[in-house]
């Protein structure tokens, strides 16, 4: 198994509107499905609630790393963090990092995810698995989000 996740889609939207929709929150909040408390500030804990059915009981938390104009989006995070029962907050968190290229046609959005070598074995192939087919369909999620409101 790898200790990354990676995935790219290119999208039909410039690379000022694929970046909106990743750092304005409440775009964000959007296609992701969180409802966020406030804006994304690098360095700063960005806190929320799940809004997708069936997991909005969950809290939504990630550390905001880089916020590079156009180019990078990274946080930070405690992946498939899904029973509220478990404290997750002493585990290392993943690394999610948003790219863009630009292309002729729009918008090559590559995203990874890494670090699960630092996960806990006994839950390590869950959050990778979780996750992956998250980002799956995520990035679906963002593709209908810029497509449907450009």
């Amino acid at each position: 198994m790898n200790d990354k996740i990676e995935k790219r889609i290119e999208l039909r939207a410039s690379v000022s509107r694929v970046w909106r929709a990743l750092t304005d929150y409440r775009e964000f909040g959007e296609w992701f499905r969180v409802k966020l408390d406030g804006p994304f500030v690098p360095g700063e804990v960005s806190r929320g609630y799940i809004t997708w059915p069936g997991y909005e009981h969950l809290k939504w938390e990630a550390v905001v790393r880089k916020m590079e104009p156009e180019r990078l989006f990274s946080f930070t995070w405690h992946p498939y963090s899904v029973d509220p029962k478990i404290d997750y907050s002493k585990e290392t968190p993943t690394l999610v990092e948003f790219r863009l290229e630009k292309t002729a046609t729009g918008t090559l959005l590559l995203l990874t995810e890494s670090g699960f070598d630092k996960i806990p074995s006994d839950r390590l192939l869950e959050a990778f698995r979780g996750n992956d087919e998250g980002w799956t369909q995520q990035m679906k999620n963002i593709e209908a989000h810029v497509e449907q409101k450009p």
